[in-house]
């Protein structure tokens, strides 16, 4: 969906401009040095609108939480909430997700949050999904082992791609679910997760755990994307449910983590 420009842009960037961190690059390594009071750093990768983002923040003032969001029309009303909140512990970073050795060191971030991202649905596009091996791997380098990625989506055949990518790339999974408020609101929600509970829309999500296994960029350029149209996705749909039943290494739950 294209962002509609806000008028009044750059004012409202620069009113808001102190939950802004206009160089990351100069904190790579020492994030949380730089933000006494905070224990642990967590990533959100797309923040949108912040609703997610401040309400997450609230909840963990412990946490230092870098929101990064390329689409400066989306990211303002983010930034304007946090400043409106009075938060701290949340930045904005304009940044692209494909920079992040740049600003975050190998193992420095506890947890990476993925709400809800563009599915890129033709095959030839399939590399620029956030949770294609290239990324899975500049994610893996960023934490530690038993850090953790969280990824929530509206879109089943994105989800059971990315459940495939996950695996292969050597993710411990937990907490996987195929409709998370079943049996009520459950965790911090986004703007568009909200408009879709509402709706009726399934929500999926899953947390995938970096173990010893887990493929970095240390093990090389991620294999050729083939045959990756989300069509294809839909065909498989079944057969992955079914082995989600079956296996021990991705128990399914309806589990919220600590989102709040």
């Amino acid at each position: 969906m294209r962002m509609r420009k806000k008028p009044n842009l750059i004012p409202r960037l620069e009113r808001a401009g102190a939950v802004l961190c206009a160089e990351p690059e100069e904190y790579r390594a020492r994030w949380l040095e730089a933000f006494p009071g905070r224990r642990r750093l967590w990533l959100e990768l797309g923040c949108g609108k912040g609703r997610f983002t401040v309400e997450t923040a609230a909840l963990h003032p412990d946490a230092l939480l870098l929101a990064v969001e390329k689409v400066p029309d989306a990211m303002v009303v983010a930034m304007e909430r946090a400043v409106e909140r009075g938060l701290e512990n949340v930045r904005f970073l304009d940044r692209d997700v494909a920079l992040l050795p740049d600003y975050l060191a190998p193992g420095e971030a506890e947890r990476i949050f993925i709400n809800f991202c563009d599915p890129w649905p033709k095959s030839r596009c399939a590399k620029n999904r956030l949770t294609a091996p290239g990324f899975l791997r500049l994610y893996a380098d960023a934490l530690p082992v038993g850090g953790e990625l969280h990824f929530k989506t509206d879109n089943r055949p994105l989800f059971d791609w990315s459940l495939e990518q996950l695996r292969e790339e050597g993710w411990a999974l937990s907490e996987l679910t195929y409709d998370l408020h079943e049996n009520g609101s459950c965790g911090v929600m986004t703007d568009y997760e909200a408009k879709f509970h509402a709706e009726g829309v399934k929500i999926n999500r899953v947390v995938a755990a970096r173990t010893a296994e887990t493929k970095t960029t240390a093990d090389g350029t991620p294999p050729r994307l083939r045959n990756a149209s989300l069509a294809d996705a839909k065909g498989r749909a079944e057969s992955l449910a079914a082995n989600e039943r079956n296996s021990c290494s991705a128990p399914a739950s309806l589990g919220c983590g600590t989102e709040g």
